[in-house]
C-alpha cells in the first residue's frame, strides 16, 4: 500500500517547491492537490465535511501551476489532482494541461477527477448541477481521445468537437490514470465505468471504506473489470497504525495524509512523525 499526502496550497502555507522534495526525501509516494476556482458569496451549498467551510477553500492555489513547480523540484514523487473539477473546465485545454504535467514530471502525473459539491461554483462556470455527472464522463472520454489519437474528435450530449491536432501527448500510455472521486455506490460505478481508480468518500462522513471494498470488487467483476486493476486511494486525516493495517488488508492501494495549510515550521515536523508511522 502506497502512502501519500494531500494539501491545500495557499499563500500562507508551505510552498509546492519545498513540500515536494520534503515528501520525496521522507519516502512518501505521492502528493495530491485539490481544486476550487473560487467560492461564490453568499453560499448555499453545504460543505460535505459539515460545519463552516474552512478558510483554505477560499484561498487554494491553482493545482496545475503548483504541479509544475513540484515536477521541477522532484524526481520520483507522483503528483496528482485530488480532485480536478473537470465539470468546470474546458476539456481541450485541460487535456493539454494534463499532458504537459505528465511530460514535465516524466510520467508521474495522477489525474484525480470529480463532479464537485458546490453548486454555486458550478453555475458560475455555466454548469447545470443536475447534469454534472454525465458531463464529467463525457469530458473525461473526450480527453482520452485527445491523449490517444493523432486526429481526435468527439461527439456527445454535452461535448462535441471535430478532428483536431494537439500535442504534447502524455508520457504514460495510453494516458495518465484517471482516478474518479465519489461515494459508494454511484461514485464507485462511475470509477468502474470510465476510470482507472476510485477515490471513495468516507472519513468525516462516518463511512467505513474497508467494509465497502468487497462490494466494490464484486461490482467491478460484474461489470467485466478486473478489480485488482482499479486502484483505490483513500484520503484520510491522521490514521493510526491499526487503521493503516486495516486498510491495507482490505485491499486499499493508497492512503494519503491530510496536511494543514500551514508554514514550513509546522508542516515539516509533522512529516517527520508521519514518516515514522509509514
Amino acid at each position: 500500500m502506497h502512502v501519500g499526502a494531500h494539501i491545500f496550497f495557499t499563500d500562507y502555507s508551505i510552498q509546492p517547491q519545498e513540500l515536494g522534495p520534503a515528501l520525496e526525501d521522507r519516502g512518501f509516494e505521492s502528493l495530491w492537490l485539490p481544486e476550487h476556482s473560487h467560492i461564490p458569496l453568499p453560499r448555499v451549498s453545504p460543505w460535505p465535511g459539515g460545519g463552516e467551510l474552512p478558510k483554505k477553500y477560499y484561498d487554494v492555489m491553482d493545482p496545475f501551476v503548483s504541479i509544475g513547480a513540484i515536477a521541477a523540484t522532484t524526481k520520483t514523487l507522483k503528483i496528482g489532482t485530488g480532485i480536478c473539477l473537470v465539470i468546470q473546465r474546458d476539456p481541450i485545454q485541460t487535456a493539454k494541461e494534463v499532458a504537459t504535467a505528465d511530460r514535465l514530471s516524466n510520467g508521474r502525473f495522477l489525474f484525480g477527477v470529480g463532479a464537485g459539491w458546490n453548486e454555486e461554483e458550478m453555475a458560475d462556470h455555466g454548469t447545470e448541477p443536475k447534469h454534472r455527472f454525465r458531463l464529467m464522463r463525457e469530458r473525461v472520454e473526450a480527453m482520452k481521445a485527445i491523449w490517444t489519437q493523432s486526429k481526435p474528435s468527439y461527439s456527445g450530449e454535452f461535448v462535441e468537437f471535430g478532428q483536431m491536432m494537439t500535442w504534447p501527448k502524455p508520457v504514460q500510455k495510453p494516458h495518465p490514470p484517471v482516478i474518479v472521486g465519489g461515494a459508494f455506490p454511484y461514485g464507485a460505478r462511475r470509477a468502474i465505468r470510465f476510470g482507472d481508480g476510485w477515490i471513495p468518500l468516507g472519513g468525516t462522513r462516518g463511512v467505513d471504506i474497508a467494509d465497502q471494498m468487497p462490494h466494490f470488487r464484486q461490482m467491478a467483476a460484474e461489470a467485466g473489470r478486473n478489480p485488482d486493476e482499479i486502484e483505490v486511494s483513500v484520503f484520510a486525516a491522521r490514521p493510526d497504525k491499526k487503521e493503516l493495517e486495516t486498510l491495507k488488508a482490505a485491499g486499499i492501494s493508497r492512503v494519503t495524509f491530510d496536511l494543514p495549510s500551514a508554514p514550513s515550521d509546522e508542516v515539516l515536523p509533522l512529516l517527520d512523525k508521519l514518516a515514522r508511522l509509514i
